[in-house]
């Protein structure tokens, strides 16, 4: 396990905005063991201590001890990947909230690289177990990043540095599609729309109407 790898790719996540200051999770898979950073730890700021080790096979570091073992342990048993990445990416949760099954990415570069970028929804407010169930199908199906609506995303790669890249570009990706929509919009006819009028002018209440037609009646 190469502790200057992970703490290069989790300050480049900090620094460029795919975490917050403790949010997100690394983790590699060598032979059998499985490293992981710990739960809740700075990945802008990882210490030695903030990289724990388990085994593939259910041993080692509890699940207490890193919040989402459970999910990078399920995606490694049925894939062949040898580094997960979790984020939080805003503009990619952003964009998943407005998507269907599946995000629609518009620029080349994200077209070529992510390959689709699946929307994963669940049951109720996203917990580990039900995660470590949704999630590998996706990446052994053939896709290498996803988001989970409302949580944040995951990309898989053969190392930190591609799995980094991945979710980078679904940063970037997401953040085009969203200005291309407000391009969009801004730039929509606007339609007259003529408003009804009525012989009441505005502001006069009921009561208002009441004693204006009252006064009418010589009352």
């Amino acid at each position: 396990m190469e502790f200057e790898k992970f703490k290069l790719i989790g300050k480049d996540m900090y620094d460029t905005g795919l975490v917050d200051s403790h949010s997100g999770s690394l983790s590699v898979r060598e032979g059998n063991k499985i490293f992981i950073t710990r739960k809740g730890a700075m990945l802008g700021h990882l210490g030695e201590n903030d990289i724990l080790e388990a085994l593939l096979d259910n041993g080692g570091v509890t699940e207490a001890g890193s919040g989402d073992l459970a999910v990078h342990r399920a995606i490694y048993k049925e894939t062949s990947f040898n580094a997960i990445i979790s984020a939080k990416p805003p503009h990619a949760i952003s964009f998943s909230s407005i998507s269907e099954n599946k995000m629609m990415i518009q620029d080349t570069e994200g077209q070529i690289v992510l390959k689709g970028v699946p929307v994963v929804r669940t049951r109720g407010r996203a917990d580990m177990e039900e995660l470590s169930k949704l999630l590998p199908p996706i990446f052994k199906s053939g896709y290498f990043v996803c988001v989970v609506k409302e949580l944040g995303s995951y990309s898989v790669g053969a190392d930190l540095s591609e799995a980094l890249k991945l979710t980078s570009c679904l940063e970037t990706s997401s953040k085009i599609a969203i200005l291309n929509k407000q391009i969009t919009v801004s730039h929509a006819p606007k339609e007259m729309v003529r408003e009804k009028r009525t012989g009441i002018p505005p502001g006069i209440g009921v009561m208002g109407r009441s004693r204006q037609f009252k006064r009418g009646l010589g009352r």
